[in-house]
């Protein structure tokens, strides 16, 4: 195994087989992935900042066995933060977990290197102190049920936004990076973003026929799927700017509304790392 410590922001790490196929219909390497995020680092860290971290992780790339992992790895460095939170129900019958909260760009590129290729964050962040904070976003997780694809999820997020508008509430577009979207709203009521969220889907499903806001997969062929339960506060969302494992290197990607009301074939919203690079060099970061 090659190894080649680095320093990264007066951080000491040691990263190892740079050169792995990760994505091997793309040829994509673990180098490569490190440095997307490396470089897509500025417009991405603000979203991860305070939040407590679910990663997806490829050792052996995309076409390989998978793991989700919540607890900090033990081999963890101690300056990488960590918060200690309960978690009602875990099915591996832990009280509390010890989450990494990616704070800066060592953090960042630590878990690159794991092969942690996905990254998963709740809907609130915790405080200076560890504490967990009231929601500051609410998700609608759009998606489609074949043959629906990403452009009736588009007409989907259009209503949404309409609706939104009418309750004096912004929201912002973004591709999940694999079939379907998702819609961010900045929150800062006291109401249960659950509840609402689920008032607002169950609206609409009920004014179109192609729209779903109940999770049983018979009622979804065909149709757009609201989910509405990502706002559970025990869930989490595919951060923005987040690698996804597709056979390419895909990425959960910021849409302008433009792009979501001319989306007429769903490759217009497929987005590599290398694509989203470009998007932010031109845009800057789309997202709130």
């Amino acid at each position: 195994m090659t190894k080649v410590p680095v320093q990264v922001e007066g951080r000491d790490l040691v990263l190892s087989n740079l050169d792995k196929v990760l994505f091997p219909e793309a040829g994509f390497t673990k180098a490569e992935v490190i440095d997307y995020y490396t470089r897509i680092s500025g417009v991405l860290l603000p979203h991860l900042r305070g939040r407590p971290l679910t990663v997806k992780r490829y050792p052996n790339g995309v076409g390989g066995a998978f793991f989700f992992e919540k607890n900090a790895p033990r081999h963890t460095p101690s300056w990488i933060r960590r918060v200690r939170l309960p978690v009602p129900g875990s099915t591996k019958d832990r009280e509390t977990i010890d989450f990494a909260v990616v704070d800066d760009l060592p953090t960042l590129i630590y878990y690159a290197n794991l092969a942690a290729l996905e990254l998963h964050v709740p809907m609130w962040r915790v405080s200076a102190d560890g504490d967990p904070l009231p929601p500051d976003l609410l998700v609608f997780d759009l998606d489609p049920g074949a043959p629906a694809t990403i452009v009736e999820c588009c007409e989907v997020a259009l209503l949404l936004r309409e609706a939104l508008t009418e309750e004096g509430l912004e929201c912002f577009a973004k591709t999940s990076g694999n079939k379907g979207m998702q819609l961010h709203v900045p929150w800062d009521s006291a109401e249960s973003t659950s509840s609402f969220a689920k008032e607002i889907a169950e609206r609409l499903a009920r004014k179109h026929d192609f729209v779903t806001a109940v999770m049983a997969r018979r009622e979804r062929p065909g149709k757009v799927f609201i989910d509405w339960s990502q706002n559970n506060p025990a869930k989490t969302t595919v951060a923005v700017y987040s690698v996804r494992a597709n056979p390419h290197p895909t990425v959960s990607t910021p849409l302008n509304w433009d792009e979501v009301a001319g989306c007429t074939h769903p490759d217009q919203l497929r987005f590599t790392t290398s694509d989203v690079l470009a998007r932010v060099g031109a845009h800057g970061d789309l997202f709130p």
